[in-house]
């Protein structure tokens, strides 16, 4: 035991300097290799392919192909993409992306010009010169139609066709069905009983100004308003915030007047302009309507914290009131303090409705009849894909695809 003892050390010495001396010569075997790798040019990539990419406005070129042999090996670092007006060049490198990838899309194109692409497998290290593969000529170009979106197209052209075809139906003569508008029936029973009491009635197109949907289709129902205040001689006053929606409001009223045959009862000044403020504008309104007591408001148009107050005024005068907007957050007002109500779209039917003109009617059917389609393309796509993800009906395909742009 002792003497295994003393002799242990020694060798222990003698270990360290056989292992580094092992060491030495296995790393000396890498660098040679590494050196020899980088003076080896990587074999090009295969079957290089360009094309144009199709339902884009032009301008795109993509350029693709199959992996170089020697990605296997690890030479190719990465490909560079060059581009030329010709097979000899000049070469403009367009693009350098790394190893592994197989396709790059050429933003830079110009339509109409053809090209030619050199894919060059680089190397690591840069000492060698990569293999190259040549494509072309091709050339970017637009296209007129999107393919991808069909299911859009065969949309507008159901929607164009209803539209053209109850607006025939129409100018026919054929009675077409709308559901009844409460609110709308009753805009005559208004007018008249303003004429009974021989007080006025206001008619207020929001506090927006004519670049805004809403005013304009408060506008276009003015003008079915004006022509039953004509036929029955009441007094109309169109206060407004906006002095481009007086000045419309005017020309509107005028032409009722003129339609009917009474342009003598025509009054300029019942169609005026207070002011651009939001509540000095309500202000004035509402004091007039304390004083002047009118037997029914129409408020159509876009409003917003001022629809309170108005529709709580009118109410507590006694007026009839019937009101209108697009506005969510203010129909609950309307609906609590407003004799009638029209909710959303029946404010934008409003002029087809009175009027039964046969071209607003056809078009009003005609996109009835088109969100019924819509509907049930919704309804269906539902059902289809429940059964298709949810419980996994065979024989069903992804019923989303066909409303997707490819």
């Amino acid at each position: 035991m002792s003497r295994t003892v003393r002799y242990a050390p020694a060798f222990l010495l003698l270990l360290p300097l056989s292992a580094f001396a092992q060491s030495d010569s296995l790393t000396a075997v890498p660098a040679e290799s590494t050196q020899v790798m980088a003076a080896v040019a990587p074999e090009p990539p295969t079957d290089p392919v360009a094309k144009d990419v199709d339902n884009d406005q032009g301008g795109h070129i993509t350029v693709s192909w199959g992996l170089s042999p020697s990605e296997a090996s690890g030479l190719v670092d990465d490909y560079e993409i060059s581009r030329a007006p010709g097979a000899e060049g000049p070469w403009e490198v367009v693009g350098t992306i790394p190893g592994g990838s197989t396709h790059f899309d050429d933003g830079t194109a110009t339509s109409g010009v053809p090209y030619y692409y050199r894919i060059t497998a680089r190397p690591r290290g840069g000492s060698a010169v990569g293999g190259t593969a040549v494509v072309g000529p091709t050339e970017a170009s637009a296209q007129w139609f999107h393919t991808g979106r069909f299911p859009l197209f065969f949309a507008a052209l159901i929607l164009g066709g209803s539209v053209l075809w109850f607006i025939a139906q129409a100018k026919a003569g054929k009675e077409l069905y709308i559901r009844k508008i409460a609110g709308l029936d009753a805009v005559s029973e208004a007018v008249g009983r303003a004429t009974e009491m021989g007080r006025p009635i206001y008619y207020i197109c929001g506090i927006q100004d004519m670049d805004n949907v809403e005013t304009i289709a408060g506008t276009t129902i003015l003008g079915q308003v004006a022509r039953f205040t004509a036929e029955y001689e009441a007094e109309l006053q169109v206060p407004t915030a906006r002095s481009l929606v007086m000045v419309t409001c005017r020309e509107v009223v005028k032409e009722a007047h003129l339609a009917v045959g009474r342009p003598d009862s025509f009054r300029e000044d019942n169609i005026y302009y207070l002011t651009d403020d939001q509540f000095g504008f309500v202000a004035v309104v509402a004091g007039k309507m304390v004083r002047e007591k009118p037997a029914a408001v129409f408020l159509m148009g876009a409003f917003y914290a001022e629809s309170l107050i108005l529709a709580e005024t009118g109410n507590a005068v006694g007026a009839i009131q019937i009101a209108g907007t697009g506005q969510p957050a203010q129909l609950p007002f309307f609906v609590a303090a407003c004799d009638y109500a029209l909710i959303g779209e029946e404010m934008f039917a409003a002029s087809a409705y009175l009027s039964r003109e046969p071209r607003q009617l056809g078009s009003l059917k005609g996109q009835d009849v088109g969100k019924a389609v819509i509907l049930t393309c919704l309804s269906v796509g539902v059902i289809w894909q429940t059964l298709y993800f949810g419980m996994g009906v065979s024989g069903l395909g992804d019923f989303a695809r066909f409303f997707v742009s490819q």
